[in-house]
């Protein structure tokens, strides 16, 4: 599993591990029953702090995205993948609906929203 820390990103750390544990899950690129390094191991690898790697998982084990066994370690758990996308959809029209309101209240059109949209989706 490559998780890539950024110290320029703004975003807390213990936030892009959970992001990019999430995506793995969301896209296959971990299956669900796969073990996780332990805490340990990633703080190590990371060259972080394991509070920052207990944080990470304890996040995504009350989104549901990992379950932890006592003494076997974390793994990916076996939820229902549609109810992921559909949390994930939520999140997505929230954060669109912010984008909206700012969009209308600063005079900015459909058509410029949608071509800003495209481009940040696109990555251009």
């Amino acid at each position: 599993m490559d998780i890539i820390i950024s110290n320029a990103s703004g975003k807390p750390i213990y936030e892009q591990i959970t992001e990019q544990i999430k995506n793995s899950v969301i896209t296959g690129a971990l299956q669900a029953g796969e073990a996780l390094p332990s805490m340990r191991l990633l703080a190590k690898e990371l060259h972080i702090s394991v509070i920052t790697t207990k944080r990470a998982y304890e996040d995504l084990e009350r989104e549901g995205f990992i379950e932890t066994v006592a003494g076997k370690g974390s793994f990916v758990a076996q939820k229902n993948m549609e109810f992921i996308r559909e949390e994930q959809l939520r999140k997505a029209e929230n954060l669109l609906q912010n984008a909206v309101d700012v969009a209308r209240s600063g005079g900015i059109t459909l058509e410029e929203l949608s071509e800003i949209l495209t481009l940040l989706y696109n990555g251009d």
